[in-house]
């Protein structure tokens, strides 16, 4: 079983299917509904998928509601930061914070 993408990425989900047997519809009707696959449905419920903006409105339009009560209360911290290579920037402000002087142009 695939892991949870983010604790964002469960309370989407938990919405999606609260809503879904709200309507007392199935996982297959939903994804027809919102024009996605049937599995990808589910991989939303379970929280191990990322979704864009379009599919968050397509499944909300799906469920007829507001995107934003799939998304209300969620806040950034509850996604991972993810990591990244240092860039030239972020040399060049710690070399400044650490008083190295003026780089070279």
């Amino acid at each position: 079983m695939r892991e949870t993408k983010s604790e964002a990425a469960r309370i989407f989900g938990a919405r999606v299917r609260e809503n879904r047997q709200r309507l007392g519809i199935s996982q297959e009707t939903l994804a027809q509904l919102s024009d996605v696959h049937w599995t990808f449905v589910g991989q939303v419920e379970r929280g191990t998928r990322n979704l864009s903006l379009h599919n968050i409105v397509k499944i909300a339009g799906g469920l007829d509601v507001d995107p934003a009560v799939l998304v209300a209360g969620i806040a950034a911290s509850a996604v991972p930061v993810e990591p990244r290579e240092q860039s030239a920037a972020d040399r060049i402000r710690s070399e400044r914070q650490a008083g190295a002087g003026p780089v070279a142009k």
